[in-house]
């Protein structure tokens, strides 16, 4: 017993949660906690916008949003590579669907009302993998942007 016990405090305490497949679900969804990440802040308005996103896409309810959502943490974790994500959602998804994945990334990025140079550049780094020119990934920021009041930070 007392063995168990110190387990708890060694780590994971011999629970492990299985990593998700990188398909295209996971990787939209892990881009968009690294998103919500890249200024070192990871608040509720982005993960409430995270659920908000993979609830429309994918007909799920709050609750399988947030396992889901959950899931994909676990996967932007495991997954330093930003273009890795980004090649799984290219490979697997059609043009206009890249233009759709943008569009739930800016909306993250802009939850907070606030938009910063490292969520920039991790954007445009992400537009650039999914093969989004930047004309496209110009006027999907634009109006994202409008859809909500945001400042530079």
């Amino acid at each position: 017993m007392f063995d168990r016990i110190l387990s708890l405090f060694s780590g994971n305490g011999g629970f492990h949660t299985e990593l998700p497949a990188a398909d295209a679900r996971t990787a939209l969804g892990a881009l968009m906690v690294r998103a919500a990440k890249a200024d070192k802040a990871y608040l509720f308005e982005e993960v409430e916008q995270i659920d908000k996103v993979l609830s429309k896409l994918y007909n799920l309810n709050p609750v399988q949003a947030a396992k889901m959502r959950a899931q994909c943490e676990l996967l932007e974790e495991e997954m330093p590579d930003t273009e890795n994500l980004a090649g799984i959602l290219h490979d697997a998804i059609s043009v206009e669907d890249r233009e759709a994945a943008v569009t739930a990334l800016w909306s993250v990025v802009f939850a907070d009302g606030v938009e910063h140079e490292e969520e920039d550049e991790l954007l445009h780094a992400v537009e650039a993998a999914l093969g989004v020119s930047p004309a496209d990934a110009k006027r999907l920021h634009d109006t994202e942007m409008a859809k909500r009041p945001v400042r530079r930070g």
